[in-house]
């Protein structure tokens, strides 16, 4: 238990991320604990190969990284993927699960100011991409346009103060496995902020630092993929929005 007697472990989905993989998994073991600096701020660091044809895998794994594979194409299915594992034979559960991408596009040593903000009382807390800590071509004029618009969606349906829908974010393991995530594809990060806004759950965002990713966007990078998380992010709001009664019932059943 390496931050203040909590187990942290991050999870980072990956596809195709050969040219970066190394020097995040490499960044994220050299992060030493806050209380004794012989200790790595990470217990658990588990790369999920979605498919990769380039190494990604065999490199994630010589950089010291736990990989898993998931060959259903999708971010949702990655992210839940690794969530299975973390409990797995060997494996202590841990408090506190750390979610980054594979591209190199945040600064590793602010993963500290997602914990700390834990260790405050909150139960959600999102690495939120600011714009006057951003790299030139940290995100492309469409996508800021869309994590604009879709914040703006959440912030004018549940009036919660969303500004970023950003992938960097830290969770309490205990309430992750109350929001019951089950999307599959881009709705993923919407579908968490949501849901613990709807369990009123504690929630905050950290200002953090975008860097220009290593390689080409798997999202914003094609115009296929870009349409593609527009329709699976608004349909998830929209989706969400519709069954907030359900999920609520379901939260409730499983407290009594």
């Amino acid at each position: 238990m390496s931050y203040y007697h909590q187990r942290v472990a991050v999870i980072i989905p990956a596809f195709n991320e050969a040219l970066s993989i190394k020097s995040v998994v490499d960044e994220l073991r050299a992060l030493k604990a806050p209380q004794n600096h012989d200790l790595s701020l990470i217990d658990d660091i588990i790369v999920v190969n979605n498919g990769s044809t380039d190494g990604t895998a065999e490199i994630a794994k010589e950089a010291g990284a736990t990989v898993f594979s998931e060959f259903r194409q999708g971010y949702g299915y990655a992210c839940l993927r690794g969530i299975e594992q973390l409990e797995r034979v060997g494996r202590l559960a841990p408090d506190i699960v750390v979610f980054v991408d594979g591209d190199h596009s945040v600064e590793a040593s602010e993963l500290e100011l997602l914990l700390h903000s834990i260790a405050d009382g909150n139960d959600l807390v999102v690495g939120s991409r600011v714009a006057h800590l951003q790299e030139s071509q940290a995100m492309s004029p469409h996508q800021q346009f869309g994590n604009e618009l879709a914040s703006g969606l959440i912030r004018l349906l549940w009036k919660e103060p969303i500004t970023d829908l950003g992938p960097f974010r830290a969770i309490r393991y205990s309430s992750l496995k109350q929001l019951d995530m089950q999307d599959q594809r881009f709705g993923w990060t919407v579908e968490m902020q949501v849901k613990a806004i709807q369990a009123d759950m504690a929630y905050s965002e950290v200002p953090v630092t975008s860097l220009n990713r290593i390689g080409v966007s798997k999202i914003s990078g094609t115009v296929r993929g870009t349409i593609g998380a527009a329709i699976g992010i608004f349909s998830t709001v929209f989706k969400l929005y519709w069954r907030e009664a359900k999920f609520l019932a379901s939260l409730k059943s499983a407290t009594e």
